[in-house]
């Protein structure tokens, strides 16, 4: 290996850098991600594929190892004592190994801290039902699920249970007794992991994302059972979680689906991360749906396509759009125009939104 390459140092310097990503590809130095921009890390050798190997491999346990060898592609988590956890993936691309760090803060933050409405919280202190994270990759889902678990833990005497692909924020006993089990470590995969957890008396269960019908459906019965249930999509806006839902059945399921969803959704959470105007940072910016008589109505009846407008109304019931929030997040002088109209999902509806705060603030 390189002498000069050591990954402990260059993951250091990464948190150094504030970068929320590493990158480790061949013929590149290493890359980051800060504020959302690619930077490539100075000082530091372009890397060969050798390299990369020597770098990574070390820090895989054997089964991992062998993990990687059979399917040609890994998650895991890795920590650095006193600087960060890491989330990582491997892959292949070219014959050679590309890897992503992710990082992940040590200390859970408060919902507080990361800019969230008070809705958000709330939906913390539900005694049951689904709770849905939306987004794309690297918005923060899973930190805002870390914070929500974090607030139960502190707030409450519940037993928790997660089911996570890693294991990222790591939890201590407070209040509330947690268990963390890690798909591929501590068990097979998220629907089986779901279906024991069911038998330990659970009283919040996390899932760290819903990737299959399986899956879903032991979710959404869980739910139903009297569980408080979290979990997480690849979705733009919460209307479109609702839809991604739903379309994973096939058809002769499909009603009976909608009256289980209706029946157990409590509310959706879609964030986007939008660079600060200052230059400080990032922000959230946060849809939110709740469930209302009238949402449970709109997804009963296969209306999905209404919950937008359901949205726009709902701001006393602590319902926002996602344009409502850019618009929020500008006339605070967070963010700039031109951030608020490359995120937002409508130009029409921010224009108005934004006319609308500019009378708000």
């Amino acid at each position: 290996m390189n002498p000069g390459l050591d990954i402990d140092e260059i993951l250091r310097r990464t948190v150094e850098m504030n970068a929320s990503d590493l990158h480790l590809a061949a013929g590149l130095v290493p890359v980051v991600r800060v504020f959302g921009n690619l930077i490539d890390m100075e000082g530091m050798p372009r890397l060969m594929p050798q390299d990369i190997e020597d770098l990574i491999i070390p820090i895989l346990s054997p089964s991992q190892r062998e993990k990687l060898e059979h399917n040609l592609e890994l998650d895991f988590s890795y920590s650095l004592p006193k600087v960060s956890r890491f989330r990582g993936n491997i892959m292949w691309q070219r014959s050679s190994m590309a890897v992503n760090f992710r990082t992940v803060a040590m200390n859970i933050p408060r919902l507080t801290d990361l800019n969230l409405p008070p809705a958000v919280a709330e939906l913390g202190r539900l005694p049951r039902g689904l709770v849905l994270v939306t987004g794309p990759t690297g918005s923060g889902k899973s930190t805002t699920l870390a914070a929500l678990i974090s607030q139960i833990n502190e707030e409450n005497r519940l037993n928790i249970i997660t089911i996570e692909d890693p294991i990222e924020y790591l939890h201590s006993h407070k209040k509330s007794m947690i268990k963390q089990r890690e798909v591929g470590g501590d068990t097979l995969s998220f629907a089986s992991a779901l279906r024991h957890a069911l038998r330990h008396d659970p009283d919040v269960i996390l899932v760290g994302e819903m990737r299959d019908l399986e899956s879903i459906q032991i979710a959404i019965t869980a739910a139903e059972t009297g569980h408080l249930v979290f979990s997480t999509l690849h979705t733009q806006t919460a209307a479109l979680a609702v839809n991604r839902i739903i379309d994973v059945f096939p058809s002769h399921m499909r009603n009976q689906i909608c009256q289980q969803l209706a029946g157990s959704l409590q509310g959706i959470v879609a964030q986007q991360l939008i660079s600060r105007k200052d230059g400080k940072g990032r922000v959230a910016a946060v849809e939110i749906l709740l469930s209302t008589p009238a949402v449970r109505n709109l997804i009963r009846e296969g209306k999905e396509h209404q919950l937008y407008s359901v949205m726009q109304t709902g701001r006393a019931a602590g319902m926002q759009t996602m344009d409502q929030a850019l618009a929020d997040l500008f006339a605070k002088g967070l963010i700039s125009r031109e951030a608020a109209m490359e995120y937002c999902v409508d130009q029409a509806e921010l224009e108005r939104a934004l006319r609308k705060s500019a009378f708000d603030f």
